[in-house]
């Protein structure tokens, strides 16, 4: 199944992200969140790695056990980050080996320290580089996701200049648009006509990551740019010393999102930021109502 084909639907696909998990107590969390997600008939999984790719073969390894033992399309994260186009190669072919469906191709952060990104001799600088290497090395394996910034990367000198560089991502042959995580809607019904604007034609996909815990959504948010909205922020305040309240407003705030992105917006898809829990997301989705996808698992 190609990667575009899940948004090409009356129904809606629920993709869900993870991260390598640091302690072997970690990774038996994991997949026993993976196991209630799979509940919920969810296209597929993704999963990042860590700075600087230190956790490349971890990823790997995560995807194989999910494709393995639930028979569910898979997605790796790759950047272009410390590695040249001949371990990028590899990556891609031990990716191909291991029934990785498709890749989320990304530039990647600077490594800790610099506050810029510089490519490594023998890497690409760019992240519409490495889709153009993917689809002129491996044309017929793999699907590819790009990120899309609905209030804009923090790097960019400007929005128009963003889009651009989104718009070559695209033109490299990136089959779908996963935006970072927004608390705003209309921050990606903005980002999303903008991108019609200038012939940006594949599926966008709103990133969803529901807040849990304030501390945290404000480190994440001040990191990645987001604003979280006042009337947000005030609730969850009221909450402070209380964990459960935090959780609450989170996730109702989140879900009323969702809703509203499939309803009002009309989108074909929902990709879930889960931080390896299962609990946020299980309790949005029980809470809707809606036409959620169940696509035939990939044996």
């Amino acid at each position: 199944m190609r990667l575009g084909d899940f948004y090409n639907s009356d129904r809606v696909a629920v993709s869900l992200e993870l991260f390598p998990p640091k302690t072997a107590e970690g990774m038996v969390d994991l997949f026993q969140n993976v196991a209630e997600l799979m509940s919920f008939g969810p296209s597929f999984f993704t999963c990042t790695y860590g700075a600087g790719g230190s956790t490349r073969d971890k990823t790997l390894d995560i995807v194989e056990r999910i494709h393995n033992e639930f028979f569910i399309h898979v997605a790796a994260h790759l950047t272009c980050v410390g590695a040249t186009k001949e371990e990028i190669r590899a990556y891609l072919e031990d990716a191909r080996r291991r029934h990785v469906d498709f890749i989320v191709a990304l530039r990647g952060d600077p490594p800790q320290g610099e506050k810029r990104f510089v490519a490594v001799e023998g890497g690409f600088a760019h992240a519409n580089e490495l889709v153009e290497f993917i689809r002129q090395e491996f044309p017929d394996d793999f699907g590819i996701a790009v990120a899309g910034y609905p209030e804009t990367h923090q790097e960019a000198p400007n929005r128009a200049k963003d889009l651009e560089y989104l718009k070559m991502k695209v033109d490299a042959g990136a089959d779908i648009v996963i935006t970072q995580l927004f608390y705003d809607n209309d921050d990606f019904y903005r980002f999303r006509d903008r991108c019609e604007a200038i012939g940006i034609k594949v599926p966008i996909i709103p990133g969803i990551l529901p807040v849990t815990n304030l501390k945290q959504i404000q480190r994440i948010s001040s990191l990645c740019g987001c604003t979280l909205p006042p009337e947000l922020l005030s609730r969850l305040e009221v909450h402070a010393e209380n964990a459960q309240g935090q959780f609450d407003v989170g996730v109702y705030h989140a879900t009323r999102q969702v809703e509203d992105l499939v309803n009002r917006g009309g989108c074909r898809g929902i990709h879930f930021y889960c931080l390896n829990k299962s609990r946020a997301v299980a309790t949005i989705l029980r809470a809707l109502t809606l036409p959620w996808k169940t696509v035939p698992h990939r044996g």
